[in-house]
């Protein structure tokens, strides 16, 4: 899994321009996935304002409003790809626009 960490950011108040690029990049991203035959599936995910975090509490999991870690950097998106190990990952991930970091880390394959 490739994480995408950057601020914030309200991307329905950004300038149209820079939406645009932000978009295209991906876009160049994604085609270059799919031009080397790899499986992926990705998503953007809203800024950390609309987060809810679940902690345990006495009574269960307790709910309380934003991200899970207070920070400069959240984490704003993700891309699954099915490669054939860490290392391929990594080399996929330095080509995937980032603002503030990426983080990659492999998934646990179920037994099925």
């Amino acid at each position: 899994m490739i994480m995408l960490f950057e601020r914030d950011t309200d991307w329905g108040s950004v300038p149209e321009e820079a939406l645009d690029e932000a978009l295209a990049e991906h876009g160049r991203f994604t085609t270059m996935l799919r031009e080397r035959g790899i499986d992926y599936y990705g998503e953007a995910v809203k800024d950390s304002r609309e987060a809810v975090t679940l902690r345990p509490s006495g009574d269960g999991l307790a709910a309380s409003d934003g991200p899970f870690a207070q920070q400069e950097a959240q984490l704003s998106g993700f891309y699954v790809v099915d490669v054939k190990d860490l290392d391929e990952a990594v080399e996929i991930a330095r080509q995937c626009p980032t603002a503030a970091g990426t983080e990659v880390r492999p998934i646990w394959e179920s037994a099925a």
